[in-house]
């Protein structure tokens, strides 16, 4: 399972890339940097979300969009991980 769990790492850290390259914004992305720390704005999490809901094929239930879901590499990848094993159970 590592190997699951680095490429949704990898994904999302593209992910939020991509977002801090339209803003001009070079940074590096750990995974336990806060995002915010990084460059992100709150619509840049708004545009994060959107990004990995299409990325990874599912929508992120209302209940799960939170600040602590929200604020590093490692609690999204928590979070897609979830949504993923629970899709894959249903």
């Amino acid at each position: 399972m590592p190997s699951f769990d680095v490429d949704v790492s990898r994904r999302i850290v593209a992910l939020v890339r991509d977002i801090l390259a339209q803003n001009s914004t070079a940074a590096d992305v750990a995974a336990d940097a806060k995002l915010v720390d990084v460059g992100l704005t709150s619509m840049d999490m708004v545009n994060l979300m959107l990004a990995i809901e299409a990325e990874f094929d599912f929508t992120i239930p209302q209940e799960l969009i939170t600040p602590e879901n929200f604020q590093s590499i490692a609690t999204l990848e928590r979070l897609v991980s979830g949504q993923l094993a629970a899709a894959k159970a249903a």
